[in-house]
């Protein structure tokens, strides 16, 4: 390939920089790539369990670090950048990749090194985001990922050839078995004392001499003159410039007048990098990539067949779902009652190593009572997240979301929608945090606003207590139980009712048309166990350390209010009425009978009010709280247990039960509506605009799904008593 000294066009590699170079101490490096590539996977498998993750300054986009050490001993830091098909910095995703890259993100260090991770199978389209990444001028390696898959499909890419192309080694790599991993950190190593890449096609001569002038002042702005080489062109084809480049003096009005004079040449602005990358692409694809013969429909095309069905498809993803809320009663009950037993444990030990007082009563039936009614609900999530984690990793949710895009369509929403909604099953955190794809503003606020809808996993405890408590597990169908069905119908009742919210909404408040959905199917493939057990551990650790925070932090609070003032049993009471009568006079037990009027209409006494108030800090404190009023923190699985002491709590005045199966469920409907998640309210706000504006979105969303829930609540207690099922 012949290489001029043009600037603009095919730049001479620059040497590296002597800093650079000499620098020692830590390597730092940053990995991106398309989704579906592998990067996660690759990610992982060169981090291990040596990963921490937090958010970039100032966004909610997730910031994921890992690290590692080289051949020599030196430490590595691997920074897994979002996903994302370029570096056109019109989606939070792509503005931060950018922003780290070229060192303008406050808080992330400017990498020493990039891997770009590219698909084999889909070598042309992947080729876009290297390309720009390569015109920065950093110190650049190529994972090419997922070469097995691509020989089974026929496909064959020559690396070196590859190498020569692109100016930057390339390693053939596949990530779910881990071949190549140690020649790619071999090359890591060594890629700073490599010379730099930089562009590969020539631009027309009108272009580049337009462009020139933006170049000038993005070099003036801190840019290097082969990154404001690769932004002046980027720059024709976007809307705004983008964050990371905000403060540069005479930006915009360099970019429009580029704008007017490529216009003026007879070339469209906005489709110019498209062109040019993809012209050079195709080139390249034709030298580097040899195919074989076809050898007919592959293993994907045949399971398609059926999972993509206009009839069938749907159906297995009800099936799906069914075996999935199955599995969480079934597979989790003998992990349960290890927990369980655990906890029991705990408690028993403290209370004799303890002698009798408050100390105690903290520690038994505030600390481990309160948090130990949590935890046994672990093996649970991690079912459900094993679940999720799984359905992602073999490719199957991306056809979860084709199948639903005509629901989503029927309701106003953009197909995109239905990724972030599904990921509200995990946690509406995240799920909050993924709308970031949804291009269309009004389509992403109306998923923000009905989003929290989804039953997420912190929403398993009280579902899992109640149902295992007042719904028996009569067998239905002969596969399924009555358990299992009730679990899926509370999903189920979240899920269409965002559904019609969503419609709601799109119909008043954000009146817009739906635009069709485009995205990636990836080939099936069966996950890495280290890759997905990583990934459902990490969530695991995360519903830890919540339980050893803010619910720790809770239930002792909780626990206080329950415990002073001091009362004086009557004379000769038993133990259970002294506690009742403890419980009744503390501050806890006066908030709960000032809010019992307001939920006595709901089928509750003021023991669930005070769960509920508890309870809009995080939901999963509802279990806790009911841990810590009925004192069971040592318990075992016997008469004491907190399941017990609910199916025989009982009315001081008329003796007629407290919970039945009609209140259990009125309180899960309750609880599949309320907006009761302080995380996701905070994130709601930062997602929707932030200050006011936020505020506003965020309090809106809560007073709407309050009065949601309580009117259900009230709707399914009232009308069950009105047919005869109280």
């Amino acid at each position: 390939m012949e290489v001029t000294e043009r600037r603009g066009a095919v730049a001479a590699p620059p040497t590296p920089s002597p800093a650079l170079a000499a620098r020692e101490g830590v390597l730092h490096v940053a990995l991106i790539g398309n989704p579906n590539t592998g990067k996660s996977t690759l990610f992982n498998a060169l981090t291990g369990m040596r990963q921490r993750v937090g958010n970039y300054s100032g966004v909610t986009v997730e910031r994921v670090e890992g690290r590692y050490r080289d051949a020599e001993g030196r430490p590595v830091t691997v920074l897994d950048l979002p996903g994302t098909y370029s570096l056109s910095a019109a989606s939070p995703d792509e503005e931060i990749a950018l922003g780290v890259l070229l060192g303008r993100t406050p808080g992330a260090e400017a990498p020493d090194v990039v891997v770009v991770v590219l698909d084999a199978q889909n070598l042309e389209r992947n080729l876009f985001l290297a390309t720009q990444v390569l015109e920065l001028g950093l110190p650049t390696v190529v994972a090419l990922n997922q070469v097995d898959a691509a020989a089974a499909a026929g496909l064959k890419v020559d690396p070196v050839e590859l190498t020569l192309e692109l100016g930057a080694p390339v390693i053939a790599t596949v990530a779910t078995r881990g071949e190549g991993l140690e020649l790619l950190k071999q090359a890591v190593s060594r890629a700073v004392d490599l010379p730099l890449p930089g562009r590969r096609f020539e631009l027309p001569a009108e272009a580049d001499a337009a462009l020139a002038p933006v170049e000038a002042v993005l070099v003036a702005g801190g840019l290097s003159p082969s990154a404001a080489a690769m932004e002046a062109l980027r720059l024709l084809a976007v809307q705004q410039p983008g964050k990371h480049l905000a403060g540069i003096a005479g930006l915009e009005e360099a970019v429009a007048a580029a704008h007017a004079r490529v216009e003026a040449a007879g070339m469209a602005p906005r489709s110019l990098e498209a062109e040019m990358r993809y012209g050079w692409i195709a080139e390249v694809t034709e030298r580097v990539v040899t195919r074989a013969g076809s050898e007919g429909r592959t293993l994907t095309d045949r399971i398609d067949a059926v999972a993509l069905h206009r009839v069938a498809g749907p159906l297995v993803f009800v099936l799906m779902m069914g075996l999935v809320f199955q599995s969480i009663f079934t597979w989790a009950e003998p992990l349960i009652g290890i927990v369980e037993g655990l906890v029991g444990g705990v408690g028993g030990w403290a209370e004799t190593m303890l002698p009798p007082g408050d100390l105690r009563s903290l520690v038994v039936d505030g600390i481990v009572a309160g948090v130990g009614s949590v935890l046994v609900f672990l093996p649970q999530i991690v079912i459900l997240f094993l679940f999720i984690g799984f359905l992602e990793d073999t490719g199957y949710m991306a056809r979860a979301a084709f199948i639903m895009d005509r629901f989503m369509r029927s309701v106003g929403l953009h197909g995109r929608s239905f990724i972030p909604l599904l990921s509200g099953y995990a946690c509406a955190v995240p799920g909050v945090m993924s709308t970031r794809t949804i291009e269309s503003p009004k389509d992403r606020l109306a998923t923000i606003l009905v989003l929290p809808l989804m039953s997420c996993s912190a929403r398993i405890p009280i579902y899992a207590l109640l149902i295992g408590t007042f719904i028996p597990p009569i067998a239905v169908a002969g596969v399924f139980n009555l358990q299992g069905l009730t679990l899926l119908a509370m999903y189920l009742l979240g899920t269409l009712t965002a559904l019609a919210m969503a419609a709601l909404f799109k119909g008043t408040l954000m009146r817009g048309k739906a635009r069709p959905m485009i995205m990636e199917l990836p080939p099936y493939r069966f996950p890495n166990p280290r890759s997905l057990f990583l990934s459902v551990g990490h969530r695991a650790s995360m519903f830890l350390k919540r339980a050893g925070t803010l619910i720790l932090a809770l239930s002792i609070v909780l626990w206080a209010l329950a415990t002073y003032p001091k009362s004086q049993a009557p004379a000769g009471a038993s133990e259970e009425a002294a506690q009742e009568a403890q419980l009744a006079g503390s501050a806890l037990g006066q908030l709960g009978h000032a809010i019992e009027p307001a939920v006595r209409p709901l089928g509750y006494d003021w023991k669930i009010g005070v769960g509920i108030v508890s309870s809009f800090a995080a939901r999963e404190v509802f279990v806790s709280t009911m841990g810590t009023i009925y004192g069971v923190g040592a318990a075992d699985e016997g008469s004491s247990s907190l399941r017990e002491k609910l199916r025989g709590e009982r009315h001081a005045g008329s003796g007629a039960l407290v919970y039945t199966p009609l209140v259990a469920v009125g309180l899960m409907v309750f609880y599949v509506y309320a907006m009761m998640c302080m995380s996701t309210a905070a994130v709601v706000v930062r997602e929707t605009g932030g200050g006011w504006t936020g505020l506003g979105w965020a309090g809106f969303q809560f007073a709407y799904m309050l009065a949601l829930a309580y009117l259900s609540a009230l709707l399914v207690y009232q009308g069950g008593r009105a047919l005869g099922l109280g």
